[in-house]
């Protein structure tokens, strides 16, 4: 059964201590802006990145060299106990995208899960998506089912659920915010409209910090748009 936060996703642990955070993905969108936030808070964090990437991480992030679909290739550089954070994806996602979603969200998502399990990390956290929506149905499959896979594992989990985070390159949405702004307020839409609202960047990686220095103490616990808009604040 999915398990809430011990504490509010408002309530930040300013003295949370010191830990080792892996990332894979952490050369992407959200990656380097949150190994940079976690390095500055005093975290250890090191990175699985492919030759080339490396200079999108900030100062301060070891690199861990392996391959993303093996798990073999990187379970040695993840520190025991530590923390995974999984934010590997397709970029930009879009309906023609169908069969990558599989094949690149879906395949690193379990990979980096055995090798969590075959490390001992005490916490994993993934960044999945909102659901349900009528459209990107198999993107939410993919993600639907990563998470499945996650549960069955022995470690605690984390799994934040945004529909799209805004941000650089990713401002399209904007036009979207009047219409939201409307949904939000209808009882016939709220709903739907606060399950699949806009995030920021700026969000997103304040929710994956609190997320990380507030792990569950078991069981998987679920944030959804509302948690991530508002944790750590």
């Amino acid at each position: 059964m999915p398990t809430r936060s011990p504490t509010s996703p408002a309530a930040s642990d300013a003295a949370a201590p010191r830990r080792d955070v892996f990332l894979v993905g952490g050369t992407g969108y959200i990656g380097p802006r949150l190994a940079g936030e976690l390095a500055a808070r005093g975290h250890r964090v090191r990175a699985l990145a492919r030759s080339g990437s490396e200079a999108r991480l900030p100062a301060g992030v070891e690199i861990a060299r392996g391959d993303p679909f093996d798990a073999g290739s990187f379970v040695a550089a993840i520190p025991p106990f530590a923390t995974l954070v999984q934010l590997l994806g397709v970029p930009h996602p879009s309906p023609a995208k169908a069969a990558l979603f599989r094949s690149i969200d879906l395949a690193s998502a379990k990979a980096s899960g055995d090798a969590a399990a075959r490390a001992g990390v005490a916490h994993f956290v993934y960044v999945s998506v909102a659901r349900p929506s009528p459209v990107m149905k198999a993107y939410q499959e993919a993600r639907a089912e990563a998470e499945d896979y996650l549960r069955s594992l022995p470690f605690a989990a984390t799994f934040l659920r945004p529909w799209y985070v805004l941000g650089p390159g990713h401002r399209w949405p904007y036009a979207l915010l009047p219409f939201y702004w409307i949904a939000e307020r209808l009882p016939g839409t709220r709903e739907t409209a606060r399950r699949l609202g806009l995030v920021t960047i700026r969000e997103m990686v304040r929710a994956l910090v609190w997320a990380i220095e507030n792990p569950p103490p078991h069981g998987v616990r679920i944030m959804e748009v509302p948690d991530v808009r508002t944790a750590g604040r």
